[in-house]
């Protein structure tokens, strides 16, 4: 693989204020969108930290939408980028222009969120947080918080993303496990505070206004945070009159954590630069074979 610069001989002549920008490594990063709070975090992390690392990224938001992403990672292939980073709106649809980065030479490194192809060769690496562990931490506390009895109302992140399949499949593997424990209601919010309280107005409407229901499980905070507003406006006391468990820990679930109105949020860091960009840096200089997952860490947070 060949190394590119950003040096010319007009910018020589132009100014020595670009000599650092010269030996910067050039990334692309197609970024899913900047739903909810954690996705804007994790958006200025990638930011700030490129500047800490020498590196001139060129950010490109797909909001939310895949053919988005898809002419971004073209564009950066024409660029002549020395990587691509892309969090992936949703896990279909990528061996084509994957395929085209590796005939490019242009290694492909995915963050946050997985790909489904064929030929795993077509990325380098994904660098991510564990989305199915996070749904096993979310149901294993809901069984010990429940006793192992619980109606369950499930708000499903975006349809076919990566976080809201595999975090379904890890809350189901856990409260399968309990013959008192059941997701009775379940619909997607689209990662967002409006979808989330939309889709618990829906649920309240539909069960006589959370009637036998225990918990409510979200896929992220934000709909976590829509539903709480759903409920109060309701006359229902969240995190009291059902158990609220979410996943990401931002700063308004930390806040909701504290007053009562949630119970548990599984942290997804945001601050990740500091995982990613070594990795990429290191294989630019030495490419090897690296393990196809390199995964961040997450923790569980609760009000007690």
């Amino acid at each position: 693989m060949s190394f590119k610069t950003l040096l010319t001989g007009t910018a020589i002549a132009a100014s020595f204020a670009f000599a650092g920008m010269a030996n910067a490594t050039t990334i692309g990063f197609s970024q899913v969108g900047s739903e909810g709070d954690w996705r804007p975090a994790f958006s200025a992390n990638m930011q700030e930290s490129a500047k800490e690392y020498d590196i001139d990224l060129k950010f490109a938001d797909a909001q939310g939408k895949q053919e988005e992403q898809l002419r971004a990672v073209r564009a950066f292939i024409a660029q002549g980028v020395d990587a691509i980073i892309v969090a992936p709106v949703v896990v279909t649809g990528w061996d084509q222009v994957l395929q085209e980065a590796k005939d490019a030479e242009i290694p492909v490194f995915l963050v946050d969120r997985d790909v489904d192809v064929q030929d795993k060769s077509l990325y380098v690496t994904r660098i991510s947080a564990d989305f199915n562990l996070e749904g096993k931490l979310a149901g294993a506390w809901l069984a010990a918080e429940s006793k192992g009895t619980c109606k369950i109302v499930e708000l499903q992140g975006t349809t076919g993303s990566a976080p809201a399949i595999e975090r379904k499949k890890g809350f189901e593997a856990v409260i399968d496990q309990f013959p008192a424990m059941e997701i009775v209601n379940t619909q997607s919010g689209d990662f967002t505070t409006d979808g989330g309280k939309k889709v618990m107005e829906a649920f309240i409407k539909s069960t006589n206004n959370l009637d036998g229901i225990c918990a409510s499980f979200a896929h992220n905070d934000n709909m976590q945070l829509g539903a709480i507003q759903a409920m109060k406006e309701a006359g229902l006391k969240p995190g009291k009159d059902v158990l609220m468990i979410s996943v990401d820990y931002v700063p308004a679930i930390k806040d909701a954590l504290a007053n009562g109105e949630a119970n548990a949020s599984v942290e997804l860091r945001s601050a990740v630069g500091k995982y990613i960009y070594p990795v990429i840096l290191d294989y630019l200089k030495n490419p090897s074979e690296l393990d196809k997952w390199i995964v961040i860490p997450s923790d569980l947070h609760t009000a007690k």
